[in-house]
């Protein structure tokens, strides 16, 4: 079990954790939202032909039978 430490040591390595952190620029996280959108769209649009090519394909198998 790890030793207990009081509230404002836990506070003053929160601080010093936390100061450690390199935070992103805006350009970076406009950038990242861009591509994520876009991936998202393109996964969408992937899954979306191929449910429409297996929808195809399975109609076609059992209006046969």
């Amino acid at each position: 079990m790890a030793a207990k430490t009081n509230p404002f040591t836990f506070l003053q390595q929160v601080r010093t954790e936390v100061s450690k952190v390199t935070w992103p620029t805006r350009r970076e996280t406009v950038t990242s939202a861009i591509m994520v959108f876009i991936m998202v769209i393109l996964a969408g649009l992937f899954f979306f032909v191929l449910d429409k090519g297996l929808s195809f394909v399975v109609t076609t198998l059992l209006s046969l039978g």
